[in-house]
């Protein structure tokens, strides 16, 4: 499959609500969220998808993600199959990933998991996007 990352995070429009989740050496970032109305920017590090909401802004560097990953696990406390689309960078480490968020262990929302699955038919468990175009 060869797109954009801009038009890969479109597409994840259709996930439902989302655990966003942002890690560094020194703390994780957990946000439950939609992801919706992006808008994109040039700035002089490189070209951003970008999302502010009530309770957080969201700030992605496109041209730092050089794969992007779909995987499934299970759960670390319950019994089910939890769905991650991960966004790897140039050392194959995760810069983000988006996990489908449950309401009840293990209860999605109606679609959710259809649309992820969906979204993995159609641009494969792994793949490269194309430059980031805005």
């Amino acid at each position: 499959m060869t797109t954009t990352l801009k038009e890969f995070l479109t597409a994840c429009e259709n996930l439902g609500t989302l655990r966003v989740i942002v890690t560094s050496s020194a703390g994780v970032l957990e946000v439950r969220s939609k992801l919706e109305k992006l808008f994109y920017a040039y700035l002089p590090k490189g070209k951003y998808a970008n999302m502010h909401t009530e309770n957080f802004e969201f700030h992605l560097n496109m041209d730092k993600i050089m794969q992007v990953k779909f995987e499934t696990g299970e759960a670390k406390r319950g019994n089910f199959t939890t769905y991650a689309i991960r966004f790897l960078d140039e050392q194959q480490e995760s810069a983000l990933s988006l996990f489908l968020q449950w309401g009840k262990p293990g209860e999605y929302e109606p679609g959710q998991v259809e649309a992820w699955q969906a979204l993995k038919d159609k641009y494969g468990e792994i793949w490269e996007p194309l430059p980031a175009e805005i």
